[in-house]
């Protein structure tokens, strides 16, 4: 299968993605912090096979999509109309929504707020909002992995961590967490991170939605399309806890945890992440 580079107008932005396959099926991949579209490389081919039209944009801010300044420009309801302008850019008849961490936030909420119809919605390692919220409601266990998230708080000093040396001590934070993510890819994401302006438009996805991240529970309304969440179990920066009683905020939900996978689930196991995406979309008529 054959995976091209495009660039969509969607949102007043151009994104850069990675497509492949055709048909009436879209299904939108979008990536996780400090990533880029890259890691969806064994994803994307597979899932072309499917039937499905894929697309992998490098998120805003990231690689080589537009980087707009300031940090409201990263709100979660830019983040979610970027979706919905994707969607609609894209046309199709059914679409399907794949999010890793960031990504898994930015597809929670596009759910949630109904901004799109969704077919399907596909989660790896991120938390339903009110899960979230729940957990650091109950103690220390996800607040204390969740301390990064304060830090990038702060101003320079976040950026000036994650790009001194010439950025290699976020290819450290990945090695810290995964021996398994291939050289070429984190070689990928150290040299995005070093793009002008880059570093602060990633962070600015912390920054600006702060207060939504640590939100209260029980304010968002029931999700009805289907849900898979696969979940890397030995995730460092979100407790296996997360995963629990997603039941009452999802109709149709299926839980897969992946064993000796950590948060970059999809690149530590990828063949385990594409089969569990198979068997559950043909199980609802989606493949």
């Amino acid at each position: 299968m054959v995976v091209e580079t495009a660039a969509l107008e969607a949102n007043g932005l151009r994104f850069a993605a990675d497509t492949a396959g055709q048909g009436d099926t879209v299904a939108l991949l979008l990536h996780g912090f400090p990533e880029a579209r890259q890691s969806w490389y064994r994803q994307i081919p597979f899932l072309a096979e499917l039937g499905w039209r894929v697309v992998a944009p490098d998120l805003r801010g990231y690689g080589g999509t537009s980087r707009p300044e300031g940090k409201a420009a990263y709100s979660i309801e830019h983040l979610t109309d970027d979706v919905a302008a994707l969607f609609a850019a894209l046309g199709g008849k059914r679409r399907i929504l794949i999010g890793h961490d960031w990504g898994g936030v930015i597809a929670w909420q596009t759910a949630l707020r109904g901004k799109v119809h969704l077919d399907g919605l596909i989660i790896l390692n991120a938390p339903h909002p009110d899960a979230f919220a729940r957990e650091l409601a109950r103690g220390w266990a996800q607040r204390r992995r969740s301390w990064y998230v304060a830090f990038f708080q702060l101003p320079l000093l976040p950026e000036w961590l994650l790009t001194r040396k010439g950025g290699a001590p976020l290819v450290k934070m990945f090695k810290s967490h995964s021996h398994k993510i291939p050289a070429e890819q984190l070689e990928i994401y150290r040299r995005n991170m070093l793009q002008p302006g880059a570093a602060t438009a990633m962070l600015n996805y912390y920054r600006a939605n702060f207060s939504g991240l640590a939100g209260g529970a029980g304010s968002n309304p029931v999700i009805t399309v289907p849900t898979l969440m696969i979940w890397g179990k030995d995730d460092l920066a979100l407790d296996i806890a997360l995963t629990e009683g997603n039941e009452q905020f999802v109709e149709d939900f299926t839980l897969h945890k992946l064993p000796r996978a950590s948060h970059w689930v999809q690149q530590d196991a990828p063949d385990e992440v594409n089969a569990t995406i198979a068997e559950w979309a043909r199980g609802k008529g989606l493949a």
